[in-house]
């Protein structure tokens, strides 16, 4: 279920006081969830300045601590979870559909390409963008805003979160080429503007990762860009795409690097599900393509 507080009537702080005293524990992976797992009984609690997100194990466990948090605080309950933080949330029987349709949509007209015709893909794989690549376009603050819009789409789009990046390193000064890039991203969001995340549940899930990178791909400073998915179960939960902060002297180092990157991700993931009470009993498979890179990190020495 969602919950609305009335806006300055409590300052984090207070609340997080408060729901530690009604036996909750703030978890150390996020410091906006809260934890109360006591006689059986579970409750996840997240906060996001005023919504918050309540999950409990039982019906009659959330009227008490509705009746708690409403004496301490004002504060709304908007029923079953449906929209949060610009996410809607379409249930059917175990399963939830995450999408940002309006937003994505909003993105598009904010851009004025309401009637551009769709690309089949969000970016050309034949070049690589530069940041002398064109020249100065006329309005920077136009770009600055649609990528920084596309950022947050990632969340439930991480088809486009390769090129998102690639168009984001290249704010502060863009060019002719990192707005036709852009476009292209509007132009590919157009087409599929209803795709989202379905999630499900499992039994006994196990998290399973992939991970690759390009060897010196930025044409600029000749970092290599990495990136991972990571699924638990059937459900992506995790995805990253990111230029490396130093250079590979070897595609093997560039590798490794992206495997470095994805483990550091699991391991805070498997502590997250450790946390809720909810532990892996598998070892997690990372599966990447570079030889050299894999007897490199399964030798102990």
């Amino acid at each position: 279920m969602r919950i609305s507080m009335k806006p300055c009537t409590c300052t984090n702080q207070h609340f997080t006081d408060y729901v530690l005293t009604l036996g909750f524990v703030q978890s150390g992976c996020d410091a906006s969830l809260f934890i109360l797992h006591h006689n059986g009984n579970t409750v996840y609690l997240l906060l996001y300045v005023d919504d918050i997100i309540l999950v409990t194990s039982s019906t009659s466990l959330r009227q008490h601590l509705m009746t708690y948090l409403s004496t301490e605080f004002a504060m709304k309950d908007l029923g079953a979870l449906s929209f949060f933080l610009g996410i809607s949330v379409n249930r059917t029987q175990d399963t939830m559909f995450l999408s940002q349709q309006t937003y994505a949509s909003d993105i598009i007209e904010h851009a004025g390409m309401s009637s551009c015709k769709p690309a089949s893909t969000p970016v050309d794989t034949n070049s690589k963008l530069s940041a002398t690549s064109g020249t100065d376009i006329e309005n920077p603050t136009l770009y600055r805003s649609l990528a920084g819009a596309l950022q947050y789409l990632t969340f439930t789009r991480p088809d486009i979160s390769y090129t998102v990046q690639q168009v984001c390193m290249h704010m502060h000064a863009p060019k002719t080429d990192h707005s036709n890039a852009l476009k292209r991203i509007i132009w590919y969001i157009q087409g599929i503007v209803s795709y989202g995340l379905t999630l499900s549940s499992h039994r006994d899930p196990a998290l399973l990762a992939y991970t690759d990178a390009d060897c010196v791909g930025c044409p600029d400073t000749r970092r290599s860009t990495s990136g991972y998915c990571v699924y638990l179960g059937d459900n992506l939960v995790s995805w990253s795409s990111k230029r490396q902060p130093t250079i590979s002297r070897s595609s093997a180092e560039a590798e490794y690097r992206g495997v470095a990157n994805v483990v550091a991700e699991i391991c805070w993931l498997r502590n997250l599900l450790l946390k809720l009470h909810r532990p892996l009993s598998k070892a997690t498979i990372v599966y990447f393509d570079n030889v050299s890179a894999i007897y490199l990190s399964s030798n102990p020495v």
